[in-house]
Protein backbone atom coordinates (compact mmCIF):
# COMPACT_ATOMS: atom_id res chain seq x y z
CA UNK A 1 0.00 0.00 0.00
CA UNK A 2 1.49 3.11 -1.35
CA UNK A 3 2.42 5.62 1.64
CA UNK A 4 2.12 5.36 5.62
CA UNK A 5 -1.26 4.80 7.03
CA UNK A 6 -2.60 7.61 9.02
CA UNK A 7 -5.03 5.02 11.23
CA UNK A 8 -5.89 2.05 12.29
CA UNK A 9 -7.31 -0.34 9.58
CA UNK A 10 -10.06 1.70 7.60
CA UNK A 11 -12.26 -0.30 5.46
CA UNK A 12 -10.70 1.63 2.43
CA UNK A 13 -7.22 1.17 3.38
CA UNK A 14 -7.67 -2.90 3.60
CA UNK A 15 -9.26 -2.51 -0.13
CA UNK A 16 -6.15 -0.93 -1.18
CA UNK A 17 -3.87 -3.19 0.20
CA UNK A 18 -5.90 -6.21 -1.47
CA UNK A 19 -6.19 -4.68 -4.31
CA UNK A 20 -1.98 -4.58 -4.53
CA UNK A 21 -1.85 -8.24 -4.01
CA UNK A 22 -2.03 -10.38 -6.94
CA UNK A 23 0.12 -8.29 -9.30
CA UNK A 24 2.52 -11.21 -9.07
CA UNK A 25 -0.40 -14.05 -8.96
CA UNK A 26 -0.54 -16.93 -10.85
CA UNK A 27 -2.42 -19.52 -12.41
CA UNK A 28 -3.45 -22.73 -11.24
CA UNK A 29 -4.18 -24.30 -8.26
CA UNK A 30 -1.68 -25.07 -5.34
CA UNK A 31 1.03 -22.90 -3.91
CA UNK A 32 3.16 -22.77 -0.76
CA UNK A 33 3.42 -19.73 1.67
CA UNK A 34 5.66 -18.98 4.61
CA UNK A 35 3.55 -17.24 7.45
CA UNK A 36 5.79 -15.69 9.84
CA UNK A 37 5.01 -14.42 13.49
CA UNK A 38 6.28 -12.19 15.87
CA UNK A 39 6.48 -14.21 19.35
CA UNK A 40 8.16 -11.44 21.34
CA UNK A 41 6.31 -10.53 24.70
CA UNK A 42 4.69 -7.32 22.96
CA UNK A 43 2.51 -10.06 21.33
CA UNK A 44 1.37 -11.67 23.66
CA UNK A 45 -2.33 -9.82 24.75
CA UNK A 46 -3.59 -10.39 21.28
CA UNK A 47 -1.75 -14.02 20.60
CA UNK A 48 -4.81 -16.48 20.84
CA UNK A 49 -7.07 -14.64 18.46
CA UNK A 50 -4.10 -14.16 15.48
CA UNK A 51 -3.36 -17.98 15.87
CA UNK A 52 -7.55 -18.59 15.41
CA UNK A 53 -7.37 -16.11 13.02
CA UNK A 54 -4.70 -17.30 11.19
CA UNK A 55 -5.96 -20.84 10.95
CA UNK A 56 -9.10 -19.99 9.14
CA UNK A 57 -6.60 -18.27 6.23
CA UNK A 58 -5.08 -21.62 6.01
CA UNK A 59 -8.66 -23.77 6.03
CA UNK A 60 -9.92 -21.13 3.17
CA UNK A 61 -6.97 -21.91 1.11
CA UNK A 62 -7.71 -25.67 1.20
CA UNK A 63 -10.73 -25.44 -0.08
CA UNK A 64 -9.12 -23.49 -2.76
CA UNK A 65 -7.13 -26.45 -4.30
CA UNK A 66 -4.58 -26.65 -1.30
CA UNK A 67 -1.52 -24.53 -0.11
CA UNK A 68 1.73 -25.65 1.72
CA UNK A 69 2.09 -23.86 4.44
CA UNK A 70 5.52 -23.01 6.70
CA UNK A 71 5.73 -21.72 9.72
CA UNK A 72 8.29 -19.26 11.06
CA UNK A 73 8.76 -17.31 14.61
CA UNK A 74 10.64 -15.48 16.63
CA UNK A 75 11.40 -14.98 19.98
CA UNK A 76 13.42 -14.66 22.99
CA UNK A 77 17.55 -13.99 22.44
CA UNK A 78 18.00 -15.23 19.07
CA UNK A 79 15.33 -18.10 18.80
CA UNK A 80 13.99 -18.02 14.88
CA UNK A 81 12.26 -21.15 14.38
CA UNK A 82 10.95 -22.73 11.32
CA UNK A 83 8.40 -25.46 11.37
CA UNK A 84 8.31 -28.32 8.52
CA UNK A 85 5.53 -27.86 5.37
CA UNK A 86 2.35 -28.46 6.31
CA UNK A 87 -1.16 -28.81 4.57
CA UNK A 88 -3.12 -29.31 7.02
CA UNK A 89 -4.85 -25.98 9.12
CA UNK A 90 -5.45 -28.39 12.42
CA UNK A 91 -1.85 -29.26 12.30
CA UNK A 92 -0.93 -25.59 12.19
CA UNK A 93 -3.24 -24.46 14.40
CA UNK A 94 -2.27 -27.13 16.91
CA UNK A 95 1.81 -25.42 16.29
CA UNK A 96 1.03 -21.99 16.91
CA UNK A 97 -0.81 -22.93 20.19
CA UNK A 98 2.45 -24.19 21.43
CA UNK A 99 4.25 -20.94 21.15
CA UNK A 100 4.31 -18.51 23.91
CA UNK A 101 5.51 -15.19 23.78
CA UNK A 102 8.89 -14.28 24.95
CA UNK A 103 10.84 -10.68 25.52
CA UNK A 104 13.17 -10.11 22.67
CA UNK A 105 14.37 -8.05 20.05
CA UNK A 106 12.76 -8.20 16.83
CA UNK A 107 14.56 -10.61 13.79
CA UNK A 108 12.89 -9.87 10.45
CA UNK A 109 15.99 -9.97 8.69
CA UNK A 110 16.66 -13.24 9.34
CA UNK A 111 12.97 -14.29 8.65
CA UNK A 112 13.68 -12.59 5.31
CA UNK A 113 16.93 -14.52 4.43
CA UNK A 114 14.90 -17.98 5.24
CA UNK A 115 12.46 -17.20 2.66
CA UNK A 116 15.09 -16.51 0.21
CA UNK A 117 16.93 -19.70 0.76
CA UNK A 118 13.44 -21.66 0.95
CA UNK A 119 12.35 -20.46 -2.47
CA UNK A 120 15.95 -21.13 -4.02
CA UNK A 121 15.03 -24.70 -2.75
CA UNK A 122 11.31 -25.02 -4.35
CA UNK A 123 9.14 -21.75 -5.05
CA UNK A 124 7.33 -19.71 -2.46
CA UNK A 125 4.57 -17.58 -3.50
CA UNK A 126 3.89 -15.97 -0.69
CA UNK A 127 5.67 -14.40 2.53
CA UNK A 128 3.04 -13.15 5.11
CA UNK A 129 4.57 -11.52 8.24
CA UNK A 130 2.75 -10.21 11.27
CA UNK A 131 4.00 -7.86 13.76
CA UNK A 132 3.85 -4.93 16.31
CA UNK A 133 7.99 -3.61 15.73
CA UNK A 134 11.28 -3.10 14.14
CA UNK A 135 14.58 -2.80 16.05
CA UNK A 136 16.69 -3.42 13.67
CA UNK A 137 19.08 -1.69 11.43
CA UNK A 138 16.88 -0.92 8.01
CA UNK A 139 19.81 -1.22 5.49
CA UNK A 140 20.55 -4.96 6.01
CA UNK A 141 16.73 -5.90 6.48
CA UNK A 142 16.01 -3.90 2.81
CA UNK A 143 19.10 -5.76 1.69
CA UNK A 144 17.49 -8.88 2.36
CA UNK A 145 14.07 -7.63 1.07
CA UNK A 146 15.72 -7.28 -1.86
CA UNK A 147 17.23 -10.30 -2.47
CA UNK A 148 13.74 -11.55 -1.77
CA UNK A 149 11.95 -9.47 -4.04
CA UNK A 150 14.26 -10.46 -7.12
CA UNK A 151 13.18 -14.09 -6.49
CA UNK A 152 9.79 -13.47 -6.92
CA UNK A 153 8.36 -13.56 -3.82
CA UNK A 154 6.10 -10.83 -2.40
CA UNK A 155 5.93 -9.95 1.38
CA UNK A 156 2.81 -9.39 2.98
CA UNK A 157 3.09 -7.84 6.48
CA UNK A 158 -0.16 -7.06 8.76
CA UNK A 159 1.15 -4.56 11.22
CA UNK A 160 -0.48 -4.46 14.66
CA UNK A 161 -0.55 -1.67 16.53
CA UNK A 162 1.08 2.11 15.01
CA UNK A 163 4.72 1.83 16.05
CA UNK A 164 6.05 4.54 13.59
CA UNK A 165 9.52 2.57 12.88
CA UNK A 166 7.69 -0.27 12.07
CA UNK A 167 5.35 1.52 9.47
CA UNK A 168 8.54 2.73 8.15
CA UNK A 169 10.23 -0.73 8.07
CA UNK A 170 7.17 -2.72 6.72
CA UNK A 171 6.63 -0.56 4.11
CA UNK A 172 10.00 -0.59 3.12
CA UNK A 173 9.94 -4.32 2.89
CA UNK A 174 6.45 -4.30 1.03
CA UNK A 175 8.13 -1.73 -1.90
CA UNK A 176 11.38 -4.11 -2.13
CA UNK A 177 9.41 -7.63 -2.54
CA UNK A 178 6.65 -5.89 -4.59
CA UNK A 179 4.11 -6.73 -1.78
CA UNK A 180 2.30 -4.95 0.72
CA UNK A 181 1.44 -3.52 3.90
CA UNK A 182 -1.37 -3.03 6.21
CA UNK A 183 -2.26 -2.22 9.71
CA UNK A 184 -4.71 -3.54 12.14
CA UNK A 185 -5.65 -3.03 15.22
CA UNK A 186 -7.95 -5.76 17.81
CA UNK A 187 -11.09 -3.98 16.51
CA UNK A 188 -10.56 -5.52 12.52
CA UNK A 189 -10.80 -9.44 13.21
CA UNK A 190 -13.22 -9.21 10.40
CA UNK A 191 -11.07 -7.43 8.14
CA UNK A 192 -8.43 -9.16 8.85
CA UNK A 193 -10.08 -12.64 8.20
CA UNK A 194 -10.75 -10.94 4.54
CA UNK A 195 -7.23 -10.07 4.30
CA UNK A 196 -5.83 -12.87 5.40
CA UNK A 197 -8.36 -15.16 3.48
CA UNK A 198 -7.37 -13.42 0.11
CA UNK A 199 -3.38 -13.86 0.39
CA UNK A 200 -4.24 -17.62 0.68
CA UNK A 201 -6.38 -17.57 -1.96
CA UNK A 202 -3.59 -15.59 -3.84
CA UNK A 203 -0.99 -18.51 -2.84
CA UNK A 204 -2.69 -21.25 -3.90
CA UNK A 205 -4.98 -20.65 -6.76
CA UNK A 206 -3.95 -17.09 -8.45
CA UNK A 207 -6.38 -14.72 -9.50
CA UNK A 208 -9.14 -17.27 -10.60
CA UNK A 209 -9.17 -18.44 -7.20
CA UNK A 210 -9.19 -14.48 -5.91
CA UNK A 211 -11.90 -14.16 -8.19
CA UNK A 212 -13.82 -16.71 -6.82
CA UNK A 213 -14.50 -15.48 -3.21
CA UNK A 214 -17.13 -13.78 -2.10
CA UNK A 215 -16.86 -10.33 -0.88
CA UNK A 216 -16.19 -6.85 -3.30
CA UNK A 217 -12.52 -6.55 -1.38
CA UNK A 218 -11.05 -9.87 -2.70
CA UNK A 219 -12.58 -8.92 -6.13
CA UNK A 220 -10.49 -6.16 -6.64
CA UNK A 221 -7.01 -7.98 -6.18
CA UNK A 222 -6.57 -8.75 -9.61
CA UNK A 223 -3.80 -6.36 -11.82
CA UNK A 224 -3.54 -4.53 -8.84
CA UNK A 225 0.30 -5.24 -7.63
CA UNK A 226 3.51 -4.75 -9.46
CA UNK A 227 6.30 -7.10 -10.00
CA UNK A 228 9.85 -5.77 -9.95
CA UNK A 229 12.04 -5.36 -12.63
CA UNK A 230 14.17 -8.26 -13.16
CA UNK A 231 12.56 -10.61 -10.66
CA UNK A 232 13.07 -14.22 -11.23
CA UNK A 233 10.10 -16.31 -11.35
CA UNK A 234 11.09 -19.69 -9.80
CA UNK A 235 10.62 -22.63 -11.37
CA UNK A 236 8.74 -25.35 -9.04
CA UNK A 237 10.29 -28.76 -9.02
Amino acid sequence: MAGTPTRFSPEGDIDAFLEKATRTARPGGGGRLIFALDATASREPTWDRASHLQAEMFQTAAALGGLEVQLVFYRGFRECKASGWVRNANDLLKRMLQIRCYGGLTQIGRVLTHAAKETNKRKVDALVFVGDAFEEDIDRVSHEAGKLGMLGTPAFLFQEGGDPLATRGFNEIARLTGGACCRFDTGSAEQLRALLRAVAAFAAGGRAALTSLPGSAAKQLAGQMKALPGARRGRRK
